[in-house]
């Protein structure tokens, strides 16, 4: 019976419901599957790229963890594609592999001012919150004013850490560096912009409802906005999700005017629809001074058409939310021009050719961008393990597929690589450092700390 041996790049849900369904598959050959990971820890986004207060992502992280403590998958941690192991070494020693690297950096915003001081990528902002073991530990929340471009939910996830005061994250896994750094921050007022309608948001009715209930924190929002044209009104009237967003800004318009436009907390998280970003302005520093942005309206079909209306909104910091971008990968196929690796279904393609590359598949964001949910990523990662298993007839021919050359290669080449014993033992000291103060864990953040503790 022929075996495969597959590498998977990428700990996120991507690479680790891949190697799953693989796993599971109805096939006619043996299975060994690697996973390499770049941080020191498993479980990519869900870890580090989604706020500390989402209870919710629990439940994602205990689904993944059931899959890695079967004990059929090896977790290859703290090692770097392209650095400390290459595509060559992968062809020497494994049949395929899958990408499942995702989408961390932030996609660009061309307008004027965009380069100011205190304007920063939403993903850096996330990063840092979320103990990311590669970013400062440092964050300035010196501003009081602050602007979030976007209307999806990194948008809000961003927003709510802004405006959250942040004794009310003593309750969640946050890192001692991030609770002093937010404790000390110095925001009053946090403003969200959307180039569409409330009608057209791209967050979901959870994400709204959670700012809602910060502490000390009003919402604003303004009845200009809410002048529904038709489109809207059917799509509020037609979609259940659409209707409870509208029913829970409704409920703010009526406790805003209540409460005299603002009520009495200490900060005020302020949601400004059909607004379209134009340009940032710098004060004599190079500082975010202002957002210049222009007021929208309809075009009727869900989308929006500007109305020459220039508004301005003083801040000193700006953040984009606007979306995730790939990253490149060495000698892997890479399209620019969306951040994705080139494919179709999963299976690789050359850039200029279109032709398919022997041995090389994607799944996850950086196989179809950063959209889509978990439910998405499985289905996803479904249709790449399908092809990989009827590829067969291409797959590489390693010259050296035994199971022992990966640890091999690695120790020589001086590789303090983590494994799964070694992210059981993080894991314990984590919820260890916890225990005292009644919390769920506390996160190692210095990535020599996480490796020093997995390696015992």
């Amino acid at each position: 019976m022929t075996k495969l041996r597959l590498a998977i790049v990428g700990a996120g849900p991507a690479g680790i419901y891949a190697a799953d369904l693989l796993l599971k598959a109805e096939r006619k050959f043996d299975v060994s599957i690697d996973l390499f990971e770049q941080l020191p820890a498993p479980y990519g986004l869900v870890r580090y790229g989604v706020a500390p207060d989402h209870p919710r992502i629990k439940g994602i992280i205990n689904a993944l963890r059931d899959v890695l403590d079967r004990g059929d998958i090896r977790l290859f941690g703290n090692v770097r594609f392209g650095e400390d192991i290459t595509l060559e070494d992968l062809k020497r020693h494994y049949n395929a592999v899958i990408f499942a690297t995702g989408a961390v950096r932030d996609t660009s915003l061309d307008i004027p001012g965009i380069d100011a001081l205190g304007s920063y990528g939403a993903a850096d902002y996330v990063s840092w919150f979320d103990g990311h073991p590669d970013v400062p530990r440092e964050w300035p929340l010196v501003a009081a004013s602050v602007g979030v471009i976007g209307n999806g939910n990194v948008a809000l996830d961003v927003s709510r850490m802004l405006a959250k005061h942040a004794e009310d994250l003593l309750v969640t896994e946050v890192p001692r560096n991030v609770y002093e750094g937010m404790k000390g921050s110095a925001v009053t007022d946090v403003h969200v912009f959307g180039r569409r309608g409330p009608a057209q948001v791209k967050f979901t009715p959870l994400e709204l409802r959670e700012l809602g209930e910060l502490r000390d924190v009003d919402m604003v929002v303004y009845d200009e906005d809410f002048d529904y044209d038709e489109a809207s009104k059917d799509a509020v009237a037609s979609n259940k999700q659409v209707m409870v967003i509208d029913r829970i800004l409704q409920s703010w318009r009526k406790l805003d005017s209540v409460n005299n436009a603002g009520g009495t907390a200490s900060r005020r998280l302020h949601l400004h629809f059909w607004a379209r970003p134009v340009e940032v302005r710098k004060d004599e520093q190079g500082r975010v001074a202002a957002l210049v942005y222009e007021r929208t309206k309809s075009d009727g079909a869900g989308g929006a058409v500007g109305t020459g209306e220039m508004r301005e909104v003083p801040m000193q910091a700006l953040y984009r939310a606007i979306g995730y971008f790939g990253s490149p990968l060495p000698d892997v196929p890479f399209d620019k021009k969306h951040g994705v690796i080139p494919n179709r279904e999963g299976q690789v393609l050359e850039n200029k050719s279109n032709q398919r590359v022997p041995g090389i598949y994607a799944t996850g964001w950086i196989k179809r961008g950063p959209v889509g949910l978990i439910g998405h990523t499985k289905s996803d990662a479904m249709e790449t393990v399908r092809h990989l298993i009827n590829d067969q007839g291409s797959w590489w021919q390693p010259e050296v597929p035994g199971e022992d050359a990966i640890p091999a290669l690695l120790q020589e080449r001086g590789v303090l690589w983590t494994d799964l014993d070694g992210w059981h033992r993080l894991d314990a000291h984590e919820i260890a450092l916890g225990e005292p103060e009644g919390r769920a864990r506390v996160k190692v953040v210095p990535r020599d700390e996480m490796v020093r503790v997995s390696r015992d």
